[in-house]
């Protein structure tokens, strides 16, 4: 329901402008209240139209870019080059077909990267708008309600319990306001506001309500200034590089095949333009055309998996980033705890039990102000029914003078008497206790704070009675999530090493940290030489490291962790939810915004959580893990088809002097085999237990293989269809595009494991149906011709799918074989690392 702003006044105006001035200037109002010439009677309408064409809307600009400038750019880089070169080739040989073709898959690959990227930025942008803030402002000498957007410097706003503060604000009105402000600092504990102070944007009322001029809006707020932070923060995506190295790969091999074939027919005097054609050929032979594409929509597919587990991914490299991600920073407060106060152990002093404690406890508060210490003490209680044969007729809030509640209680049989708590040294001064007394409460005290609990003296006072008597002293701490240590096992378990980053103490940390498992080595922030501009310790990596956890951090030391995590090639991960937190989120190779984040937090990351807890991290790494593996299979996949395509074409062309294929044949193979393969996208992956990363040696080596393998059994192919068939040029192209055809897609299936292709897990479903249906119109193609390629019969048909399937299965014995290979590589240089590590172990070296 929405406040009733009619019913409260307006603060009174002063006698005169000049006074007014003069009594602003005391209260230390903001200079730009001078400047505006507004008084505490608020601004008018007109002015604060005014005043936000001078300062802007109060929320963070965010740079948008030019959605057509956004979509040229996916025509501007080396794979598309290399596609439009192609096309001008296709196009100065007139061969017009070849060109449409072309074009289209290169509009097609722009469109799937351009599409998803905007379907993502939306899905953000909705969530942004439900975070719309309303304000309560006096405009125009009344109180009104307004979008938070439109406050401008010198507005006078009211802000009270449950707020969240809209802007930078100087507090001039009212007793006191308990602001929360981990969402910006990382306290976990709410700090005290009197006249005079600054509230900051983005802070959380916790309790009271004061009335106050805003000092700064937008990106000139503290709020503001810290997430600006972020635009410093730049990562290169691990998957981009991927891209590109697979690119250049094939640029190098195409470029050394064209200068190779290009001495050989000029030594044979081949026409220019048959040269040119030729360099059409192997030139759309050579690119990986559907690559991006493919890639693209295989992690769109997974983004759209998370999205229905309370995920949304709103970079789509990042799902990449994740599967090899080894290494998680999370925040702690709101995080790996509830940010919520919950009562801890009770010491008795002069009280039977706990619950009488509690009780007194409960009656010093009042429940519907919801105040969490308040809440934390009623639900200690085991049954908060006790409190119903009880009657508050008197009740003195907290305030940061006395730093005690008190109420006044009658019971159910008419007697009266008294209840405080509140700062343990207030309640034991008031209670007058022996000096024995006295110790061992400071010490009870101090072992609270040495926990990081922090503490609260309770009393009693009877009607008639002079002295207070000091009941006991409770212990209260934010505990962590119910969820948090079994996510933490989960990740250790998937390889992932997770460390808790804090601006809680030291002594709050270890205890948070060893609760959940992570261990108690936390180091404090100021122990590390951190500097934003790159100059650090050398040993602080290392530090950095091996350590469980950070205390005392501030967002300069976080951003600076993850920087050094990643200088000591980690994949690193950071978890979230307060505007301290977003600068880390944008440096991280994986930014996770976790449930109720701010704005700032959402931006900045790369996975918005949408539902509370970090259990939905284990499945995003998980399906991170399938996506990369479908990515890795169709890399392995499609270097191999352009070796196979690339060396037969060339070789075939120097020995024996002819085109093995044409160039609307190797177009059409394209569309057969790249459009198609997008299916792989949904296809049944196994899932690996640690992180995994781009191994560019492995993928190139297995796939040249395999593409090695498909070159000898092209060549078989050609042979049979020369030598024992007897058959001209133009049904041998045939041949040689039908066998391409059959087995580009049968090598798929190979490619998408790295073990036998008829083990577990088996394709999907859809994947089988893309490869019989495309396969299918192939052979038909090859059998009736259509006026494209010349027809061959039935027997010719069935002989060149029972050749392409034994050469599918030479080309996955020989993958299996190689991947061994590797393997046994690695386990040897591993054993080989382990005996070198133990005289380290032996001295306790520490190695995560």
């Amino acid at each position: 329901m929405k406040p009733d702003v009619s019913s409260v006044d307006p603060p009174k105006a002063p006698e005169s402008k000049a006074n007014a001035k003069e009594d602003l200037k005391s209260a230390h109002a903001p200079e730009r209240r001078a400047k505006s010439g507004s008084t505490p009677a608020g601004l008018s309408q007109a002015e604060a139209q005014k005043l936000l064409a001078q300062f802007g809307p109060n929320e963070l600009a965010e740079k948008k870019t030019n959605a057509l400038l956004k979509l040229l750019g996916y025509f501007w880089g080396p794979i598309p080059w290399m596609i439009e070169v192609a096309a001008i080739l296709s196009g100065l040989v007139r061969h017009w077909a070849d060109f449409w073709i072309i074009a289209a898959l290169l509009i097609f690959n722009a469109g799937v990267g351009f599409w998803q990227e905007f379907t993502a930025g939306n899905a953000v942008e909705a969530l942004r708008k439900q975070l719309a803030m309303r304000a309560r402002a006096l405009r125009d000498g009344a109180w009104q309600e307004i979008d938070a957007k439109l406050l401008v410097p010198g507005d006078v706003i009211r802000i009270r319990l449950g707020d969240v503060v809209p802007a930078d604000v100087k507090l001039f009105e009212g007793d006191y306001l308990s602001v929360d402000q981990s969402a910006l600092t990382g306290e976990s504990l709410p700090v005290t506001k009197q006249n005079g102070d600054e509230a900051y944007s983005g802070t959380v009322v916790k309790q009271g309500e004061m009335v106050a001029e805003v000092s700064a809006t937008g990106a000139q707020t503290k709020f503001g200034k810290t997430a600006s932070l972020v635009g410093e923060a730049q990562t290169v995506s691990h998957f981009q590089k991927a891209v590109l190295t697979i690119g250049d790969y094939l640029i190098y091999v195409s470029l050394a095949l064209v200068v190779m074939l290009v001495l050989f027919q000029l030594h044979r005097n081949a026409p220019w333009l048959d040269l040119v054609q030729f360099a059409l050929i192997l030139t759309v032979a050579s690119i990986p055309v559907a690559m991006p594409a493919v890639l693209s929509m295989t992690m769109a597919v997974g983004a759209t998996a998370l999205s229905k587990r309370k995920a949304i991914v709103t970079r789509l490299e990042s799902i990449e980033e994740m599967a090899s991600m080894d290494v998680l920073c999370s925040d702690k407060t709101g995080t790996l705890t509830q940010n919520r106060l919950t009562l801890g152990k009770v010491e008795l002093f002069h009280a039977a039990d706990e619950q009488a404690v509690l009780l007194a406890a409960s009656l010093a508060s009042k429940a519907e102000d919801k105040d969490a210490i308040d809440q934390a003490v009623i639900e200690g209680l085991k049954s908060q029914d006790a409190l119903k044969s009880y009657r508050q007729t008197a009740y003195v809030p907290f305030d940061p003078v006395h730093k005690r509640t008190e109420a006044t209680i009658t019971d159910g049989q008419g007697k009266s008497f008294q209840v405080t708590k509140g700062a343990p040294q207030v309640i034991m001064q008031m209670s007058g206790l022996s000096d024995e007394e006295a110790k061992h409460a400071e010490e009870v005290v101090n072992a609270f704070a040495e926990q990081g609990y922090r503490a609260l003296g309770v009393a009693r006072k009877e009607q008639d009675a002079q002295q207070w008597q000091f009941l006991g002293i409770l212990s209260l701490f934010d505990p962590p999530r119910e969820d948090s240590a079994q996510t933490i096992a989960s990740a250790e378990a998937h390889g992932v090493d997770v460390k808790m980053v804090t601006g809680d103490n030291e002594a709050i940390a270890k205890q948070i940290s060893g609760k959940l498992g992570l261990g108690t080595n936390i180091l404090r922030a100021s122990a590390l030489s951190l500097d934003k501009d790159g100059h650090r310790d050398a040993a602080d990596g290392e530090r950095v490291e091996n350590t469980d956890g950070f205390a005392e951090v501030f967002p300069e030391h976080k951003f600076a962790i993850v920087k050094l995590l990643q200088a000591r090639n980690h994949i690193t991960g950071m978890t979230g939810d307060g505007v301290n937190d977003a600068p880390a989120l944008k440096q991280a190779d994986v930014g996770i915004a976790v449930s109720g984040a701010t704005d700032a937090a959402r931006a900045a990351a790369d996975l918005v959580l949408t539902a509370p807890g970090l259990s939905v991290i284990i499945n995003a790494i998980e399906e991170a893990r399938r996506i990369f593996e479908r990515m890795n299979a169709y890399a392995v996949y499609r270097i191999s088809e352009t070796i196979r395509i690339m060396i037969f074409v060339v070789l075939t062309m120097i020995f024996f002097n002819f085109y093995p294929i044409t160039a609307i044949m190797i177009i059409l193979l394209a569309f057969f085999n790249d459009v198609p393969i997008m299916t792989i996208a949904y296809d049944r992956t196994g899932l690996e237990k640690n992180p995994v990363r781009w191994d560019m040696n492995q993928v190139i080596t297995v796939a040249t293989a395999m593409g090695i393998v498909g070159v000898i059994g092209s060549f078989g192919m050609l042979l049979i269809a020369m030598d024992w068939l007897k058959l001209d040029v133009s049904k041998i192209q045939t041949y040689v595009f039908l066998k391409m055809a059959v087995a580009g897609h049968l090598v798929l299936f190979a490619a998408r494991a790295k073990e036998h292709m008829w083990k577990r897990p088996w394709p999907a479903p859809v994947m089988i149906w893309s490869a019989v249906i495309t396969k299918l119109a192939a052979t038909v193609l090859a059998a009736y011709g259509f006026g494209l390629i010349t027809p061959i019969s039935w027997p010719e048909i069935a002989l060149i799918w029972g050749y392409s399937i034994v050469s599918a299965l030479m080309t996955d014995w020989v993958k299996v074989a190689v991947y061994r290979r590797l393997r046994n590589r690695v386990s040897r240089h591993q054993s080989f690392l382990a005996v070198l590590q133990r005289p380290l172990h032996h001295f306790g070296y520490k190695k995560h």
